[in-house]
């Protein structure tokens, strides 16, 4: 499929900003799957200086600065991108998680710490005895590692509620677990603390999805949403994505656009201000498909 992404967002300041710098992760990365055919990014007003380029992580990011005095400010990234579906994984094939965890990825070293790095803990997934608890039914000895996610992919979508209210962008893992509720960023964060409890590689992953209006009903321009899952490293797969959220294994419907360690490494826009006092936001995501694109030989 081809999509085209569009993400407005909109500052609204109850006083005047005489200067700000930020932090924006908009542009979708090249990835297996995912060809990125077009992207720019509109912003107002237009900045006094901007430097586009890879972070740490491998996702491409712009940091800005305005010194121009504004009461409003608009950021509206349009990107159209190629995604192909994967191919079929069976889950329960492969060594067992706690004989993969011995092995880094690949034998490249640079490739064996980028895949390391993903076991350790960060701020918003951190382990703990609760966490532990929670993810031994799924890390059971001897399981594949598609298959310790794809349990705890399962698992969370059963005991889990969406609730956009019961969280924010700082809850961490293991208050998302005393709750038991949160959003697609929380569910995502939870399954990572579980999966680097045992050691186990797994990334955050940050972009989108095609959603579709309930029968009978008219699509809403500006309605869709990011959305979050995570990424799990096999040694016979390589990274493989699961969706908590929805109970499923991405395909050419979920577009992604960072990774990261969780959502704090790649927050779509960041930044500090002088000025401005209180603020209001508005974002407004749009995924529509264009075409369906064919594929050599069809």
């Amino acid at each position: 499929m081809i999509y085209e992404v569009s993400h407005r967002t909109s500052y609204r300041y109850e006083s005047t900003v005489t200067q700000s710098q930020h932090l924006i992760h908009l542009a979708p990365r090249a990835v297996a799957r995912q060809t990125v055919q077009r992207h720019m990014l509109l912003i107002e007003p237009t900045p006094t200086w901007r430097h586009d380029f890879t972070d740490y992580f491998g996702n491409p990011v712009s940091v800005l600065g305005i010194d121009n005095e504004h009461r409003e400010l608009v950021m509206h990234a349009r990107s159209t991108i190629d995604v192909a579906a994967r191919g079929p994984i069976d889950v329960k094939a492969g060594k067992a998680w706690d004989e993969a965890r011995q092995r880094s990825g690949g034998r490249n070293h640079d490739t064996d710490l980028d895949v390391a790095q993903y076991a350790l803990p960060s701020p918003a997934t951190a382990t703990g005895a609760a966490v532990l608890d929670y993810a031994r039914p799924s890390a059971q000895p001897g399981r594949s590692v598609l298959a310790v996610a794809w349990d705890l992919t399962c698992r969370i979508y059963d005991d889990f509620e969406f609730d956009s209210q019961a969280t924010d962008v700082s809850t961490p893992a293991i208050e998302v677990l005393r709750k038991r509720r949160g959003v697609c960023q929380d569910f995502a964060h939870l399954a990572l603390a579980c999966l680097r409890a045992h050691r186990i590689s797994a990334r955050y992953v940050s972009g989108y999805i095609l959603t579709r209006p309930p029968p009978g009903m008219v699509r809403m321009q500006g309605a869709d949403a990011s959305h979050a899952w995570f990424s799990v490293w096999a040694p016979e797969t390589g990274w493989v994505d699961f969706d908590p959220t929805n109970r499923l294994m991405p395909s050419d419907e979920h577009i992604a656009f960072a990774y990261g360690r969780e959502y704090g490494d790649i927050s779509p826009i960041s930044g500090v201000l002088l000025g401005g006092g209180r603020h209001h936001v508005d974002v407004a995501v749009d995924v529509v498909p264009v075409v369906s694109a064919p594929r050599p030989g069809e």
